[in-house]
């Protein structure tokens, strides 16, 4: 099995920054594309972004492009996203996940993914 712990998540004032953090673990990190989701309140879950199994390649929401940058390091078991720019309506509950299949992990519909995290909560106040 494995676990997904979130971080970094807080209290920020709209054009400011966060840097969120997913450590996972298990020894089959890299077998897995990572990606953030976030759901706000009386919304449906929502894709933020995504990188593949080495890093190499990333995809990103439009409402978030620019703006938020995913990283990984596989030699820590772990996830980032660096959100640049805050506004408002970046307020959410931020998840992290993971799943072995790319198709699956930049799905535009809603779909099951192979593993969560708990979630980390941010605000950005106008």
């Amino acid at each position: 099995q494995v676990q997904l712990v979130e971080s970094g998540g807080g209290l920020v004032q709209a054009g400011g920054s966060l840097r969120l953090s997913c450590v996972a673990s298990g020894r089959t990190f890299s077998s897995y594309c990572m990606g953030w989701f976030r759901q706000a309140p009386g919304k449906e879950r929502e894709f933020v972004a995504a990188v593949n199994w080495g890093g190499s390649s990333t995809y990103y929401a439009d409402s978030v492009k620019g703006r938020f940058t995913i990283s990984r390091d596989n030699a820590k078991n772990t996830v980032g996203l660096q959100m640049n720019s805050l506004k408002p309506d970046d307020t959410a509950v931020y998840y992290c996940a993971g799943d072995k299949r790319w198709n699956r992990i930049v799905a535009v519909t809603t779909t099951p993914l192979d593993y969560w995290g708990q979630g980390t909560q941010v605000t950005v106040s106008s």
